[in-house]
């Protein structure tokens, strides 16, 4: 099996109450990739800059990601300036300098188009429509998207969702898509729009997962320490996804397969605060994700 994610391979400039750490790993596609553990390949298409480190591009191959698919343009890579308050839940974003993702068109290589899963990361409506025309016949497309494309590009956004088989949106986002207060209606409503099984992340109370059978509230699982929560969401993606691609999921599975999905995806991410960009995920072994997974399972059945 192998997995396809298009999205940002990025610098991020994190600023905490304890330290601050400049032009680190960052990017939706490079959290996916790592946080999908080496279940599956991951062939990642993005688009990095001339500053672009190579040892960070051989992290990525290093564990799990086919970097072929990542396109080196002259120019500056899109880099990320956040502060996070003392709270680590809100944040002030500092600078958005998008560089050479300003003019990211994504090129999918000719033999990866076959590729049985598709994660479309958060990138805009049209190119995520561009990829989909690409690909053959995924046997399963989940996608991601944020408020700024809810806002700016309704039309092509509900487009494109006409055509996934999976939603992931946090809890504002969904109800800005549908003007629904509440996340039950919101779910119901965009599932009407296409996508048979939405997904809504709330942060540190967990996420909820809407499928064509059943509901399902995941709790976030509580951690002594954040240390540094960019990139969580897209590490929940990535041990979501990868969770999916290792049982051969497909969009036609039985909905137990996806709930087991949701606790892989909560358990991955909650290694990601643990340590600044990728440093809590790569800290992770068999044991510690095992052990999480159980206390997990107790925080939700004793």
């Amino acid at each position: 099996m192998a997995i396809l994610v298009v999205g940002s391979v990025a610098y991020d400039t994190v600023e905490t109450s304890r330290e601050r750490r400049e032009r680190q790993l960052g990017g939706s596609a490079s959290y996916f990739t790592i946080a999908a553990r080496g279940r599956d390949q991951v062939r990642c298409v993005g688009v990095v800059g001339d500053d672009f480190r190579a040892e960070d591009l051989q992290l990525l191959a290093d564990h799990g990601g086919d970097i072929a698919g990542i396109e080196k343009a002259p120019g500056r890579s899109f880099h990320w300036a956040g502060r996070y308050h003392a709270d680590m839940i809100e944040r002030d974003t500092l600078a958005t300098e998008l560089g050479v993702f300003a003019d990211f068109e994504p090129k999918v290589p000719q033999e990866w188009l076959d590729s049985e899963y598709l994660f479309l990361a958060n990138i805009h409506p049209s190119l995520q429509a561009h990829v989909l025309d690409s690909m053959h016949a995924p046997k399963l497309v989940a996608l991601d998207t944020m408020n700024l494309w809810i806002e700016t590009t309704p039309e092509p956004l509900r487009a494109i969702l006409g055509r996934v088989d999976v939603l992931l949106v946090n809890d504002s986002e969904a109800r800005m898509l549908t003007g629904e207060r509440s996340l039950a209606h919101a779910a119901r409503a965009i599932q009407a729009m296409g996508p048979s099984r939405v997904i809504v992340k709330k942060g540190e109370h967990g996420a909820l997962y809407f499928g064509r059978d059943s509901v399902l509230s995941v709790p976030a699982i509580i951690l002594d320490d954040v240390v540094d929560p960019t990139g969580a969401g897209d590490c929940f993606a990535g041990g979501l996804m990868g969770a999916l691609s290792q049982a051969g999921a497909d969009r036609d599975s039985e909905d137990a397969v996806f709930r087991q999905a949701m606790l892989d995806g909560t358990v991955t991410a909650s290694f990601c605060p643990e340590g600044f960009s990728v440093e809590g995920l790569l800290r992770t072994d068999d044991d510690a994700y095992a052990a999480r997974m159980s206390r997990l399972r107790g925080m939700m059945i004793p």
